[in-house]
């Protein structure tokens, strides 16, 4: 399959057969790191990472699958570069696409890294936006996978705000592969309409579903899968907190939830987690509210069933198979 030249914006612009390639690619590169053999194919290339949200996965992932792949990196983050500032988002992407081989974008709105794309003459890949995640989507097929041998037919479940961009991809790539994803939150919290039809038209075609409930309790009934995220992402305001902890506070995934589910059930989180209070945040929320976790307890987070550091080393594997696949010749 020959994915060179492909921009990663969103995995609405990939088939399925394509999203299976790159989980597969990033197995093979997961096997070579473990067993030590060389795999600089990319030796000579170079890429730049733009931040304007800051993050450690993401930013490890791609750096050290640059260097294992025999790449330079520069790293540009929040206040190092001129984009949007003095400098448009479309000469920032011509310049830097006469100097590097590809341009990894993390920021806030989907469009900007749809404007970096249009007007790059190298790869863009999506490091996070506000609506859309693609390489974490890859990174969580990848653990499933891992677990439990296929995709097909598996329940995921995402509880909590299922309208933030990690739900949004979650719902994508289920929907492609042929998942059952299951949006369990409030009402006012859910996915907008239209992504909702999207995706459960592509649920149609790959056997999958798509299936939005308030109710936490039915939600994790035989479930394969139980993901969460954070209550309040990165650049929303501080200030919703109490808002969000009443709103969200029903379904927090703990072990009434992953008794429900399948027996060999499994835990994702995308990372950070707030499951205890050593954090400057989590030790604020527990001065403030009496909260000593909250999207997961730490019994779960800390449990057998949580995979959450497989899922977090998963992302350098394929981050690594997106800029392979995209950069080689």
């Amino acid at each position: 399959m020959n994915l060179s030249g492909r921009d990663l914006l969103k995995l609405l612009d990939y088939s399925k057969s394509e999203i299976l390639y790159l989980i597969a690619l990033a197995e093979e590169l997961k096997k070579m790191k473990k067993e030590g053999k060389d795999h600089r194919y990319l030796a000579g290339k170079n890429v730049v990472l733009l931040f304007e949200k800051d993050s450690t996965r993401t930013r490890c992932a791609f750096e050290v699958g640059a260097m294992d792949l025999g790449m330079g990196v520069t790293y540009l983050g929040p206040t190092g570069s001129q984009m949007g500032k003095k400098e448009s988002i479309a000469d920032t992407a011509r310049v830097l696409a006469r100097m590097y081989d590809g341009i990894e974008y993390r920021g806030f709105r989907q469009d900007l890294v749809e404007e970096l794309a249009e007007y790059s003459s190298v790869p863009v890949w999506n490091g996070l936006t506000d609506e859309f995640h693609p390489t974490q989507m890859l990174a969580d097929m990848m653990t499933v996978k891992e677990h439990f041998g296929e995709l097909e037919g598996k329940k995921l479940v995402f509880f909590g705000d299922a309208r933030n961009n990690v739900a949004n991809s979650l719902m994508v790539v289920c929907s492609k592969l042929g998942l059952h994803f299951v949006c369990c939150g409030p009402k006012e919290l859910f996915p907008k309409e239209s992504l909702v039809s999207t995706c459960m038209e592509l649920a149609k075609e790959s056997g999958g579903s798509i299936t939005l409930t308030e109710d936490p309790m039915v939600a994790a009934k035989d479930a394969d899968v139980l993901y969460t995220d954070v209550w309040v992402s990165m650049g929303e305001d501080p200030s919703i907190w109490e808002e969000r902890i009443h709103l969200l506070k029903p379904y927090q995934v703990n072990s009434t939830l992953m008794n429900l589910a399948h027996e060999d059930a499994i835990f994702l989180h995308c990372l950070p987690s707030f499951h205890d209070t050593n954090t400057t945040i989590g030790k604020d929320i527990e001065n403030r509210f009496g909260l000593k976790e909250m999207e997961v307890t730490n019994e779960v987070f800390e449990s057998s069933k949580s995979k959450v550091m497989d899922e977090a080393e998963n992302r350098l594997h394929t981050i690594k198979a997106v800029m392979y696949a995209t950069i080689k010749s």
